[in-house]
């Protein structure tokens, strides 16, 4: 049973860790890119997003991370995402 928990806490943690990837990619690309409205920052965020969600979908179907945390997961980082875009956009 251990075993299955460090196994679960690992996928968790890869989850984060690339959920704050995607986070510090956007920010770079803000700071020194391209403006959020530009379909190049659109498509990236879109082609992230969409990756990170297979990872947490996979993980979930493997047993790996209960469905809300993942959804939760989803949520933190849409919401983070969208309070960098309201600053960027706000300056």
């Amino acid at each position: 049973m251990e075993k299955n928990q460090k196994i679960n806490n690992a996928a968790y943690d890869q989850l984060n860790k690339d959920a704050d990837r995607i986070l510090q990619l956007i920010k770079v690309q803000m700071d020194n890119l391209t403006l959020p409205q530009c379909p190049l920052y659109e498509e990236v965020l879109d082609t992230q997003m969409f990756g990170l969600q297979k990872e947490v979908d996979f993980a979930v179907q493997l047993g790996l991370v209960d469905r809300e945390v993942g959804k939760d997961l989803m949520l933190r980082l849409e919401k983070e995402l969208s309070k960098l875009h309201d600053a960027f956009t706000n300056v």
